[in-house]
């Protein structure tokens, strides 16, 4: 992230291909280093930005040169002139908040001549009246019978006093406002009449409430001096999905016959300034907070659909959007409650002051440390639309289409402008119509892996593929995959490493040789286990192996065949059971069959079950996301429930995190995206098995969901040899709770009340999140979920309560599948 002082710093150069865009260089600037430390640096050559933020402007100056340069570019901008010049035009927010934000605004009477388009429509609620003049001049009685109207209108309810400004781009930052008592009817006449003349097209003159201040009892003896008024500033940004998230809340505190104006007062936090004027009790702070935090996204969220109906041109280019949003209020009272009234939109002014504030805890000192900074969430938003640009047009070459359960790969890269190869076994198979290049190729015979690789990579430069990187999430690929790219010189990780994942039995005995240092060591994850090739092999393991254990394929997926073996005639009979039943790829298409069908016998470690998704870049671990499991139906282990973010205690996770991230560094996995399994027992994590791509089932969509992280695009990034830039200590924004659907339990429920058609229903209401991981309703012995089903919550206790009353409902909870008994590690 760089800094620019100057325009001169900065040049726009023609876009190759893109005719009336621009790239925008960088040719010195300030750069910023942990430690506080800064420098000066002059770029040579000059560097490309990825994301443009500045201050804009109309007037001369600096702000009208910063408009320009961010006018047309063909990188992301969080502001534009054209942007700019609509939110800080009071009336146009005023009536956009009003019609679409259902936030409460002052009342208003607003005289605007020659309104713009967005304006036009009539009035948008009943305290707000637009009166369209002609003209300047002459209008002396219509201005009189309106400010009578209005003074003497129910919209003021008890106001006492009135304000007269300008509205319009060029009056922004400039306080010409007057102040009238509501019963001076002639001075506020005569007040509107002198500033009409003033007025140039789309310009207006605004008449408003003043908002009484919200008279706070005084716990004990009233306050001395006079009455104290409270303005509330709100940043709120656009986050993942283009949803509003306040980010901070700072106030400022007055006497309350004056109006109180940025950077005229000293910033508080919404507790402290409420408690200045009386209010100190918790629950109405809470309430309060509550209230401008639903109004402050609101407004964004108006703000952002306003947008979306404007053109390229009239956002002022192509990538140019509002990513955050300064929101002032007055705290009033209206119906017997404490409501905050938006008074304006601003860009950088409650940023400001939300820094100011922040700044007090800026030197290190005992006491109450500021939380995180206001600035976080657009950090994020910088950060997501700056990775966005960098891969645009990026030529990816994808091995293995995968089923239904992937289908949004295919839907995410074309919203991301990533072009995709795809390389895959099944001709007809849907995704090759959605891709750059399809290459049909036997992937399923795993023996000559490396063969394979290099006919590949034949293949891919006889059809002269200019290729950025080479990635995959599906199980049976990864090691081609590894090869593949070893032969066209793309970053992946070493295909001994992929190996050495891929295999169960390998991943465990090699990490229990791990011993460091450095220490912790891996091997304090690792579990005792056997693999089993013939019925010698099982009878020597169940004297080997502490029982009961697990007996399961080296190679699976999905945690078919996986069982539970009390003794060792059960450990023979399972044995021979996927012996006989799960030969070949046919058998049961997509688990790992295509490696074989040999089995390992592992400690059965008792303990609650976790995964840990990881972002490795480098062998330097930049993310991770932790969630739970619920109880299994044993002798199974087919995965029943899950909930994230994790319930764990702070240290218990950062020990999950570690463990995962050591075991993948244990087994030479330096970059990408990985799923670990891990049950945390008493004495610590203890590994369950590495799945050396992006996790499974429903975890890309939760992280999405909850973090505004993409695993998915995180991969993509790590395969072109880019760092993603990810938030090192996420938050989320709510709990996700949710069950699996297994066509053995659910078929009657899956073909009525919880049918497909309802359940996309019920998900497209928002009541619901559904991930479909199976087509069809075929039972079987050996069988993966059919879809997973999750409700969210503020709170655990709340998206748990939620999913469960739905399960009931919906026929999937019952006496052989009892939701609430998986539900139950989650309290």
């Amino acid at each position: 992230m760089l800094l620019c002082l100057s325009p001169a710093w900065l040049m726009k150069v023609p876009a190759p291909g893109q005719p009336g865009e621009a790239a925008l260089l960088v040719s010195k600037a300030v750069s910023f280093h942990p430690g506080g430390l800064t420098f000066l640096d002059d770029f040579v050559p000059p560097r490309r930005a990825t994301y443009f933020l500045a201050g804009v402007g109309q007037g001369p100056g600096r702000g009208r040169e910063a408009a320009e340069l961010a006018r047309d570019l063909t990188c992301p901008t969080g502001a534009s002139a054209e942007l700019a010049r609509l939110l800080e035009d009071r009336l146009l927010t005023r009536q956009l908040l009003a019609q679409q934000g259902n936030v409460a605004v002052p009342a208003t009477l607003a005289f605007t001549y020659k309104p713009p388009g967005l304006l036009r429509g009539g009035d948008a609620s009943p305290g707000l009246r637009l009166v369209e003049l002609s003209g300047k001049e002459g209008q002396e009685t219509l201005v009189k019978e309106e400010v009578g109207a209005f003074l003497h209108s129910e919209a003021l309810g008890d106001v006492l006093q009135v304000a007269v400004k300008l509205s319009g781009w060029r009056w922004r930052g400039q306080q010409a406002l007057r102040l009238h008592q509501r019963a001076e009817l002639g001075p506020v006449v005569d007040t509107v009449l002198a500033l009409l003349e003033k007025l140039e097209e789309e310009e207006s003159v605004l008449v408003e409430a003043v908002c009484p201040p919200a008279r706070l009892p005084f716990p004990g003896n009233p306050s001395p001096g006079p009455e104290l008024a409270v303005r509330i500033c709100a940043v709120v940004c656009r986050t993942q999905g283009d949803r509003p998230l306040l980010s901070k809340v700072v106030c400022g505190v007055g006497r309350g016959d004056r109006p109180l104006r940025h950077q005229n007062s000293l910033p508080w936090t919404l507790e402290v300034a409420l408690a200045q004027c009386g209010l100190g009790e918790a629950a109405q702070v809470a309430v309060v907070r509550q209230r401008v935090k639903a109004a402050a996204e609101a407004a964004l969220a108006a703000v952002l659909a306003l947008e979306a109906g404007l053109s390229a041109e009239q956002r002022g280019g192509r990538w140019a959007r509002t990513d955050f949003l300064g929101v002032d209020f007055a705290l009033t009272v209206a119906g017997r409650a404490l409501t905050p009234v938006a008074l304006e939109l601003n860009g950088g002014l409650c940023l400001e002051a939300c820094s100011a504030l922040e700044g007090l805890w800026a030197a290190p000192r005992p006491g109450p440390a500021a939380d995180d900074a206001a600035a976080a969430p657009l950090v994020e938003t910088m950060l997501r639309r700056s990775a966005r640009c960098l891969m645009e047009g990026k030529q990816l070459l994808v091995v293995g289409a995968g089923g239904v359960s992937k289908k949004f790969v295919w839907e995410a890269a074309r919203d991301y402008g990533l072009k995709l190869h795809l390389v895959e076994s099944d001709p007809n198979h849907f995704a090759s119509q959605l891709v750059q290049t399809f290459i049909h190729f036997d992937l399923t015979e795993h023996q000559r892996d490396e063969e394979n690789a290099r006919l590949l990579a034949a293949l891919v430069r006889a059809r002269g593929l200019q290729l950025d990187g080479c990635f995959s999430y599906w199980d049976d690929c990864l090691v081609l995959t590894a090869l593949l790219c070893q032969e066209l010189g793309l970053p992946c990780n070493p295909p001994a490493a992929m190996r050495l994942a891929k295999q169960k039995s390998c991943t465990q005995l090699h990490l229990l040789h791990c011993r460091g240092p450095p220490w912790p060591a891996p091997s304090l994850h690792a579990v005792p286990c056997c693999p089993l090739g013939s019925e010698a092999d099982v009878e020597r393991a169940a004297h080997q192996v502490p029982l009961p254990g697990v007996m399961k394929l080296e190679f699976g997926a999905g945690a078919v065949g996986v069982r539970l073996v009390e003794d060792a005639p059960q450990c023979h009979e399972h044995f021979s059971r996927i012996a006989r039943d799960l030969q070949g790829e046919a058998d049961h298409p997509g688990i790992g069959l295509g490696w074989g069908n040999a089995m390992l016998l592992m400690e059965f470690v008792e303990g609650t079950e976790h995964d840990v998704d990881l972002v490795l870049f480098g062998g330097r671990l930049l993310a991770a996301f932790v969630s739970d499991n619920g109880p299994t139906r044993l002798p199974g282990f087919t995965e029943t429930a899950a909930c994230m973010p994790t319930g764990l205690a702070p240290e218990q996770e950062a020990q999950m995190v570690q463990a995962a991230f050591r075991c993948c560094l244990g087994c030479g996995l330096l970059d990408g995206v990985f799923n670990v399994e891990l049950k945390l027992t008493g004495a610590g994590p203890r590994l369950i098995e590495i799945n050396p791509r992006m996790g499974g089932f429903y975890l890309r969509d939760w992280i999405l969901e909850l973090y505004g992280v993409d695993l998915l695009l995180a991969a993509a990034m790590v395969a072109c040899g880019l760092r993603p830039a990810l938030p090192t200590h996420p938050h989320a924004r709510g709990h996700l709770v949710g069950v699996m659907c297994l066509v053995s339990q659910h078929l009657q429920a899956l073909s009525s009340t919880a049918s497909r058609e309802t359940l996309q229903a019920l998900h497209d209401r928002g009541l619901l999140r559904l991930n479909l991981l199976e087509e069809a309703l075929v039972p079987g012995e050996y069988e993966e979920p059919y879809c997973s089903v999750a409700c969210a919550g503020p709170s655990p206790a709340e998206a748990r309560l939620r999913l469960l009353g739905l399960c009931q409902g919906l026929g999937i909870d019952g006496p052989d599948y009892p939701v609430a008994h998986f539900l139950s590690h989650f309290k």
